[in-house]
């Protein structure tokens, strides 16, 4: 019986030098909605049929994301590397945007405050799409998984 949705994500803690207690707090919030609501659904066929659910570990190394799929019992399945160049200007444009939000939380007015957050929001969406757009073919994931999976990709871009 297929269960394709992700139980348990992981980053490799070995790329991150060095969290904000803002990046800190969206680390926490992507995983506990993404472990909640997730369509995580690799498109390789394995002997025995496997279909779910996964385990997830992921980690960058040399520019490219490595998607580490295990099954539920810890077995690996198949590691997915996706370049990760055509994800640079949003990761940066987002950590920018990120970085007003923050600011404009603790001094802005409410309607200035929901104009960042449009604007963030925005970067997201795009963000989610074009992370769909990499992985077509290899992983089917809705746009919620996508857009979580984009938060975790930032965060293992944070280098202090």
């Amino acid at each position: 019986m297929a269960d394709p949705r992700i139980i348990d994500v992981t980053l490799d803690e070995r790329t991150i030098l060095w969290r904000s207690a803002d990046v800190e707090q969206e680390r926490r919030i992507a995983i506990f909605d993404l472990l909640e609501d997730n369509h995580f659904a690799p498109q390789r066929q394995h002997a025995d049929g496997y279909a779910g659910p996964y385990k997830l570990h992921l980690r960058v190394e040399e520019g490219r994301l490595a998607l580490e799929i295990r099954r539920a019992d810890g077995a690996p399945l198949e590691t997915l590397v996706l370049s990760l160049a055509r994800f640079r200007r949003p990761i940066r444009d987002y950590f920018a945007i990120c970085d007003s939000y923050y600011q404009a939380i603790r001094n802005a007015t409410p309607q200035q405050i929901e104009t960042v957050d449009m604007a963030r929001r925005g970067i997201h969406n795009d963000a989610a799409t074009l992370l769909r757009e990499r992985l077509e073919g290899k992983i089917d994931v809705d746009f919620d998984t996508a857009r979580r999976l984009f938060t975790l990709i930032c965060v293992l871009h944070i280098k202090g």
